[in-house]
């Protein structure tokens, strides 16, 4: 099966660090998700959540990240990285599908 989305080395080395700080347990994943809302009109949603029954599971080794049915049709061919650069820190999605997105690259539209 191909994988909905892509995720960095560096991102997963980030994931493993706030699993390990959080002390998040085996049966809890990163949960990626997409919402209503934004200046772009849909809003990327990132979060520690354990599984559901419909999720879309994506095993990268020690990481589980969970996609929900709804959003995997929006997060297909999304690559998850983590910058920390001098424009700020943090989680990028990087969405080849997005035909405009904000200026703070939170939101987006399709």
């Amino acid at each position: 099966m191909e994988q909905i989305i892509t995720v960095t080395d560096k991102a997963l080395h980030h994931i493993r660090e706030i699993y390990q700080k959080e002390q998040k347990g085996l049966d809890t994943g990163l949960r990626l998700g997409v919402s209503g809302g934004g200046c772009s009109g849909l809003s990327y949603k990132i979060e520690f959540s354990e599984k559901k029954e419909k999720d879309n599971i994506l095993d990268f080794g020690d990481i589980k990240i969970l996609i929900d049915p709804k959003s995997s049709i929006y997060l297909k061919g999304v690559e998850l990285d983590f910058k920390d650069g001098l424009n700020g820190k943090g989680f990028v999605f990087n969405n080849p599908n997005a035909t405009n997105t904000c200026g703070c690259g939170e939101s987006f539209s399709v």
